[in-house]
């Protein structure tokens, strides 16, 4: 894996971020019955915004990662400290709010070296939990952040477009 490299996102970087954000998850989501094209185009165009983005760049408790392959954008993670949820009992929580590939380079490694990021960053900064949503029908990401030591303590609404969804929200005690 050589010439694979995850780096902290600077502001320049929302235009790429939303890029890779708009493609993952319509790569991860669009294909599933449940989730109609409407829907989908009213959550990305928010959700994914170069603005919005932008905006979470210049939040201090805000965090994104940039996987690169020989210096192409392969995948992101957002992590947002002290973010709460009534379900998770924490001191100091992270949220793992996104960890997205491009669907070419799923199930080669890149994702779970993403996630040793955000957890080596997590206990660098002194969080005692990290927490997640994740769609109760994304059986791939809920198996790969088993493996990581996830467990499920409730759920939550993920709103996509008109569409209120269910998330497990599951979390991980750091050391």
């Amino acid at each position: 894996m050589g010439g694979f490299v995850i780096r902290k996102a600077v502001l320049s970087d929302a235009t790429v971020i939303a890029d890779i954000a708009r493609l993952a998850f319509y790569q991860a989501f669009a294909g599933h019955p449940a989730n109609s094209p409407e829907d989908m185009k009213a959550y990305t165009e928010k959700a994914f915004a170069v603005e919005t983005i932008s905006e979470d760049l210049k939040n201090e408790l805000v965090h994104y990662f940039i996987a690169e392959l020989d210096g192409k954008p392969v995948g992101y993670a957002k992590v947002k400290q002290n973010s709460q949820i009534e379900c998770v009992k924490a001191k100091k929580p992270i949220e793992l709010c996104r960890l997205y590939l491009l669907e070419e380079y799923i199930g080669k490694g890149f994702g779970g070296k993403l996630m040793r990021h955000c957890l080596e960053f997590a206990i660098e900064n002194g969080h005692d939990v990290m927490w997640l949503g994740v769609w109760e029908y994304n059986y791939r990401a809920q198996g790969f952040y088993k493996k990581f030591g996830f467990r499920r303590v409730g759920e939550h609404i993920f709103q996509l477009g008109s569409d209120p969804q269910i998330d497990w929200v599951l979390q991980k005690e750091l050391s």
